[in-house]
């Protein structure tokens, strides 16, 4: 791709890109990178390039697409940080310094070189998550190019970038980046399986169509009846989530059945529910496969209805609906949300709705320990998520495998700190007791009671676990000073 190219392309989506800061970050990017060549013998500022075209895909402001032109001049020359404000500005200059910060050196202990990585990213994201942005564009462009590196290098970028590019992008609701991260990362870590389902993907290929476009003609006929205007895409799921699911179910792949969906995007939230009703009337639904993501968000704001039925011929098929913004969210994530006006403010009420980050940065400094840390960010970062209710209705989010204990320290502090049982779905339960989404939790409390040791053993959330032990420090106090004072 030629800058002028990327120009033409950021116009189109944005006439009003500011052409002039990307015309002078192009000019500076070009002439530190005009020398070095990357392993693959491409120019330097071949990888720059696509680096911006991913972030203009992305729909990023003139600020984010400057700062991918720009991310490694820092790096690669003897620029100073002062030196680039003063060319190009504080916001892009900023940009650029919170992605070369990123740098992550090695250590000799995976899991302390993992835990310093996550910090340095966190304090990056808590400062502009617009740095994150372009580190993951950085990682994709870089992980497409994977080839040009050694087989030992190859492995390395790939399991890097499976255990932290790709859940930051799920976290962060990118889910075009987060495919793509998954299934390139899975191209050199799991080879014979990657080429294995490619193969029987194309092999089902013609069948894979012939059921989608069956299935397709039926809905819109049926949609067009119903006044519902809808765009129908069937697509072949991604080969990293059909590999998980045979792990998962420990199935071959002739015997996962749901390798096709379709995605039925609407006007209204309303038309959602509407098509599913038409939907659930033509063909007929697979039991307890049906998930409500619009009324339960995920955490990363990811919201669409799915449901799993028998289509044309007896064969089971994926069904997604969603709204066109819902859509952008599910693709984009933050980068379609974060709205950063062109040469404005960061929107505080986009930012303020990332909660996972705020919490996650909250009991950051106070995790020393490395594996701990890990341990609790992996619940954070990768766990599935349950949703349940309080007795008016209130949803919560929490991660699988969490206990009434978590639930009570989610809904309140005070209600954790004095949980005595819980009553789930109408019935006396014991605070241990794992949720399920849908459950309906009640906290009883006692003014007797007191966080327990034992909780620790089984609590979920990170929250719970800082403000058991936060209780249980404070108590520990209070018994040494009485010991002195006796």
């Amino acid at each position: 791709m030629t800058y002028e190219e990327l120009k033409t392309k950021i116009l189109k989506a944005n006439p009003r890109a500011n052409i002039q800061l990307l015309d002078n970050c192009h000019l500076i990017a070009d002439e530190i990178h005009s020398t070095q060549k990357r392993l693959s013998g491409d120019p330097y500022m071949s990888h720059a390039l696509e680096v911006a075209n991913i972030l203009s895909e992305l729909k990023m402001d003139s600020s984010t697409i400057s700062a991918g032109l720009l991310h490694d001049v820092l790096e690669d020359s003897s620029m100073t940080f002062e030196e680039l404000k003063e060319k190009i500005g504080e916001e892009v200059a900023t940009l650029v310094e919170g992605v070369t910060k990123l740098t992550f050196k090695a250590k000799p202990e995976k899991e302390i070189r993992q835990a310093d990585n996550f910090r340095k990213i966190l304090l990056a994201m808590s400062k502009d998550i617009r740095v994150i942005v372009v580190k993951l564009a950085d990682r994709l462009h870089n992980m497409r190019t994977l080839q040009y590196l050694s087989e030992a290098k190859r492995r390395e970028n790939a399991e890097e970038t499976l255990h932290i590019y790709a859940p930051l992008a799920h976290r962060l609701g990118v889910g075009r980046i987060k495919w793509e991260l998954e299934d390139l990362s899975m191209k050199y870590l799991f080879p014979a399986e990657y080429e294995e389902i490619g193969d029987k993907i194309a092999v089902k290929r013609a069948q894979r169509e012939k059921l989608v476009e069956e299935a397709k003609t039926l809905l819109e006929t049926k949609l067009k009846e119903n006044n519902i205007n809808a765009s129908i895409l069937g697509r072949a799921k991604h080969f990293y989530s059909i590999f998980q699911k045979m792990k998962r179910l420990n199935k071959d792949f002739e015997e996962i059945y749901d390798i096709t969906a379709l995605r039925i995007v609407v006007s209204t939230l309303e038309e959602c529910y509407i098509v599913l009703g038409v939907i659930h009337a033509i063909f007929k639904p697979i039991p307890g496969q049906f998930d409500d993501y619009i009324a339960m968000p995920k955490t990363n704001r990811y919201q669409s209805l799915h449901t799993n039925v028998i289509g044309p011929n007896g064969l089971p098929l994926e069904i997604q609906i969603r709204t066109k913004e819902m859509n952008e969210t599910a693709e984009f994530g933050v980068a379609a949300h974060w709205y950063y006006k062109e040469g404005g403010q960061r929107d505080k009420k986009s930012e303020n709705k990332i909660e996972w980050l705020r919490h996650l940065i909250e009991w950051m400094t106070e995790v020393k320990d490395s594996k701990e840390f890990m341990d609790l960010l992996k619940m954070d970062l990768f766990g599935d998520e349950v949703f349940v209710f309080t007795p008016k209705g209130d949803v919560f989010s929490l991660p699988a495998g969490a206990s009434a204990v978590d639930f009570a320290y989610a809904v309140h502090s005070s209600l954790g700190d004095k949980i005595m049982g819980a009553k789930i779905n109408n019935k006396m339960s014991p605070i241990r007791t794992e949720l399920k989404t849908g459950d309906i939790v009640e906290i009883i409390t006692s003014s007797g009671s007191k966080p327990n040791p034992d909780w620790l053993k089984f609590v979920r959330t990170n929250k719970a676990k800082q403000k058991i032990r936060h209780f249980l420090k404070m108590k520990e106090e209070e018994e040494e000073k009485k010991g002195r004072k006796g």
